[in-house]
């Protein structure tokens, strides 16, 4: 088995003041997410992808095929133009054809499909998103959920061997977003095509992410699986008051009489409200670090439901010298607390010692 990585980027864009610098190896699945604060350099690395900037040079391989190479000796460069590229590009505004209605807007990504069996594929993405219903609507006459729904499906009817997308949430409010994101994470469950995903949304990484690029001032400053990334200490991707782990587990059962669930996450017991997900279902969960208080001994007569015994693996200054970023190890399960210094000294606090977890707040990314 070839150990070649599925999406392989080197690329380098100068732009007056502005420069990106990226190399990156991604899965062939699942959901990258491009992540940093704005002028990062996340949209202009899309881009580069998808060919629509001429001055990027670099390397861009996808799913053994070279998109872009680099000149060598006697061995010119090559880049295929922007429409050879297989891709399904999502904007942050859906830019559909007013003058089409969604069948339409539909019909004109199928022309430009990359595979013949796009008629089959056609369906199953309509029935995926749910937009059979849409199909003779105008699309002024569109929410924006629906609008960003259909911009989606028009970008995989192009039958797209990688779907590129562009803060495809960012233009919604709130109750859109969250009727946009179940079918996001659909097509992530049932599709076999990578995607590459631009946020600045904590929200949308939590709920999304399977791998993590984080950006700033155009370098890649950490990548790897989101789970692992969160939970580092020493370059965490997030930080401030969404410093925290994402923990992914199983809802084990159902407490009816007090609308509880307990969630599993290798080998530790979650309670937490019951937001009606059956036992068996798998879920993620996250933590922030403020909501994660550490003891030498047993928690008894507190409201907390749920504390447990870990291990202190190692503890880092926090971005004030006040705190202290803790991480533990319940089991397999890595947990962060942030402590300030002076209670980590006052109750004589090492790496290796076991100690008692309490967690004040869990959240199940929904």
């Amino acid at each position: 088995m070839s150990s070649e990585p599925a999406i392989h980027l080197r690329l380098r864009l100068e732009r007056g003041s502005f420069s990106l610098q990226a190399e990156l190896d991604l899965p062939g699945h699942g959901i990258s997410v491009l992540f940093g604060p704005s002028g990062s350099g996340k949209t202009t690395l899309l881009r580069c992808i998808a060919g629509l900037e001429p001055l990027s040079i670099g390397r861009i391989q996808v799913l053994g095929e070279t998109w872009q190479s680099e000149a060598g000796p006697g061995i010119a460069s090559k880049a295929w133009p922007a429409h050879r590229r297989p891709i399904g590009y999502v904007f942050q505004e859906a830019s559909l054809f007013a003058h089409l209605d969604v069948l339409g807007n539909l019909a004109f990504g199928q022309r430009h499909a990359a595979r013949a069996d796009s008629a089959v594929a056609l369906q199953t993405i309509i029935e995926l998103l749910d937009i059979g219903p849409l199909m003779r609507r105008r699309v002024d006459t569109l929410s924006g959920g629906e609008r960003q729904r259909v911009a989606i499906a028009r970008a995989l009817a192009t039958q797209p061997r990688l779907l590129l997308l562009d803060e495809p949430l960012s233009a919604l409010d709130p109750a859109r977003r969250q009727e946009v994101l179940p079918w996001l994470e659909r097509l992530r469950d049932e599709l076999h095509i990578p995607m590459i995903y631009v946020t600045h949304s904590v929200d949308e990484l939590a709920r999304l992410g399977d791998h993590l690029v984080v950006l700033d001032r155009g370098r890649v400053r950490a990548s790897g699986p989101v789970d692992d990334l969160l939970c580092s200490l020493d370059a965490p991707a997030l930080d401030g008051p969404d410093l925290g782990v994402l923990l992914k587990g199983t809802v084990a059962e159902r407490d009816s009489r007090w609308s509880l669930s307990a969630v599993d996450c290798a080998g530790t017991r979650f309670w937490l409200r019951d937001d009606g997900a059956a036992p068996g279902t798998p879920v993620r969960l996250r933590i922030l670090a403020r909501d994660v208080s550490i003891a030498t001994l047993e928690p008894a007569g507190t409201s907390i439901q749920n504390h447990f015994r870990a291990r202190i693996e190692a503890a880092r200054e926090d971005s004030h010298p006040s705190q202290l970023r803790v991480r533990l190890l319940a089991g397999t399960q890595p947990v962060i607390a942030r402590i300030t210094a002076r209670a980590w000294d006052q109750l004589g606090l090492a790496p290796g010692q076991e100690v008692w977890v309490q967690v004040k707040s869990v959240a199940l990314v929904p």
